[in-house]
């Protein structure tokens, strides 16, 4: 018979542990998203798959933050973030830094996600963009590359949690299944 996984049996990790915990070196980069429960989201991916950090740029609202706070369940006190007026200030930290950085963004040349391979330890930033206008042009000149989630239906588009569900997923796998985590 099959049997739900208690929270005893999930084993997870306490919020102190999660703070020494070794991280991906993935930073997602969120570029004036408007709302607040998408924000929430992405802070519960970024606890979910370990990442350094997650970078909020321009108008996107930011901890402490009732709608934030609603989606996250948490992940906005464990996740490490840092606000930035606008992407081209968070792409210049991440540049000096040494990240490779990708805008999620379907252009012309964009890669296709499951095309790119990444290793356990690059360093990869990836913003994350509007939810109506998407990853400003300007950012995206920025980049060294954007990387498209392939689609089959009719729309063309993902809410910006869902796409960091998946974008953020495919980039720190390599380095769950190395080491049987991060």
């Amino acid at each position: 018979m099959t049997q739900k996984l208690s929270m005893d049996d999930l084993n997870r990790i306490t919020p102190e542990e999660f703070k020494s915990s070794e991280k991906a070196p993935v930073i997602a980069v969120l570029e004036n998203i408007r709302s607040a429960y998408n924000v929430g989201s992405v802070f519960r991916t970024a606890d979910a798959f370990l990442l350094q950090a997650i970078y909020i740029t321009g108008y996107t609202c930011t901890p402490p933050h009732k709608e934030i706070k609603k989606t996250a369940l948490g992940a906005e006190d464990t996740v490490d973030w840092k606000h930035f007026a606008n992407a081209n200030e968070a792409v210049c930290q991440l540049r000096n830094d040494g990240y490779k950085i990708y805008a999620v963004e379907q252009v012309v040349d964009s890669l296709m996600l499951h095309e790119v391979a990444f290793t356990a330890t690059e360093k990869i930033a990836v913003i994350f963009g509007n939810e109506v206008t998407g990853v400003e042009l300007e950012t995206i000149k920025l980049c060294d590359g954007c990387i498209e989630i392939p689609q089959f239906g009719t729309k063309h588009s993902l809410n910006i949690a869902t796409a960091a569900g998946v974008v953020l997923w495919e980039i720190t796998k390599p380095s769950k299944s190395t080491s049987g985590g991060i």
